[in-house]
C-alpha cells in the first residue's frame, strides 16, 4: 500500500473508492493502482535488485496474468502514463493536476531483472476443478462455463439464467441433475445507494432472470470472504426466493435498481458469512439444476 512519492495513503484510498464505483474491470483498476504505488508494477523487485527474488502466486485475476496479481510488485511492467490517464478518463475517474504529475513521474522499466523466479500455486481454475470433482462424487454432471468471466454482474446473470433454463427445459448444454460452475470477477456500476458487492448483485439479477424456474438453486461468493465492502462472502438462493421476498412486501427489482443485494438476501437469511478466508482465487459461482 506504499503510495508513490508525493501521494498520501488517504489519496490512494480516495482513488480506490472511485475505482470500485466506476464499473472498471479489474485489469483497468490494477493499471491505475500501479501508477500510484511505490511497490506495485515491479517496483518492489527493482528496489531489492540484484538480490534473488522468488515469487509464489495465488491468482485472483481473470487470465492469471502474473503482473496483474496483487498488481505485480515483483513483476516488471513498463510504465505508460498516457494509457493510465486515458483509462481514468474513460471510466470517469477524476485526476487533479497534482495526481497527473505523480503518475507521469512514477516510472519504471519493464526489463526483466536477473535472479527472478515466478511460480503459480493456486488459480480460479484449480478451485473450479475441485468443485467439479466434488459435484461428480454427488451424482451431478458439472459444466465449467469459464474461470475468467467479466462484465457487468447483472448482465452476466441474464446470460447464465438463459443457460440454466435451457439445461432445465431441454437438457442443453447439459442435462439435470447438473451444476454450472464459473469463476472470474464481474463488476457493478453503482447507480443506487444500497449495500452489497458483485456477487449479491449477480445472484439477485439471476433470480429475477430465471422467471420462476423451479428446481434451480445458486450460490455466488468471493473466495476471500468479502463481497465488495460488506461482511459477507456472498449469498445463496433456492426455488421460491422471489415469492418469499414478495410475501414480505419486498420488490426484488427495486432492490436490484438500488444496488442493494445485501439487504435483499439479509432479510431472507441467505447471506454467506465466512469471515476473511486469507486466500483469494476470485469469485466462485455455482448454479444447481435438479
Amino acid at each position: 500500500t506504499q503510495p508513490a512519492e508525493g501521494l498520501t495513503l488517504a489519496d490512494k484510498q480516495a482513488l480506490n473508492t472511485q475505482l470500485l464505483k466506476s464499473g472498471a474491470p479489474i485489469g483497468v483498476m490494477n493499471r491505475v493502482r500501479k501508477s500510484m504505488s511505490a511497490i506495485k508494477g515491479g517496483r518492489l523487485a527493482a528496489a531489492i535488485a540484484p538480490a534473488r527474488c522468488v515469487t509464489y502466486l495465488i491468482s485472483d485475476v481473470p487470465g492469471d496474468d502474473p503482473g496483474a496479481i496483487g498488481s505485480g510488485p515483483t513483476i516488471p511492467e513498463a510504465s505508460d502514463p498516457e494509457e493510465v490517464l486515458r483509462l481514468m478518463a474513460a471510466y470517469g475517474i477524476s485526476v487533479t493536476p497534482h495526481l497527473e504529475q505523480v503518475i507521469r513521474g512514477n516510472l519504471v522499466s519493464g526489463e526483466p531483472l536477473p535472479g527472478q523466479e515466478v511460480h503459480m500455486i493456486a488459480t480460479p481454475l484449480m478451485a473450479l476443478k475441485a468443485a467439479e470433482t466434488l459435484a461428480r462424487s454427488h451424482g451431478l454432471t458439472p459444466l465449467i462455463l469459464g474461470d475468467a468471466i467479466e462484465g457487468e454482474a447483472r448482465e452476466a446473470a441474464t446470460v447464465f439464467a438463459g443457460i440454466a433454463r435451457s439445461a432445465a427445459t431441454h437438457g442443453l448444454p447439459v442435462a439435470a441433475p447438473c451444476v454450472l460452475l464459473s469463476g472470474g470477477e464481474t463488476t457493478v456500476t453503482v447507480r443506487g445507494k444500497g449495500r452489497g458487492g458483485r456477487n449479491v448483485e449477480f445472484l439477485l439479477a439471476l433470480a429475477i432472470a430465471l422467471k420462476g424456474e423451479t428446481g434451480v438453486s445458486a450460490i455466488a461468493c468471493d473466495t476471500d470472504g468479502v463481497d465488495g465492502t460488506e461482511d459477507n462472502a456472498g449469498a445463496w438462493f433456492d426455488a421460491g426466493v422471489l415469492e418469499a421476498a414478495r410475501a414480505q412486501g419486498a420488490s426484488p427489482e427495486a432492490f436490484l435498481a438500488n444496488n442493494d443485494g445485501y439487504s435483499f438476501f439479509q432479510a431472507l437469511d441467505r447471506l454467506v458469512i465466512t469471515g476473511p478466508t486469507l486466500t483469494n482465487v476470485n469469485d466462485f459461482r455455482a448454479i444447481l439444476i435438479r
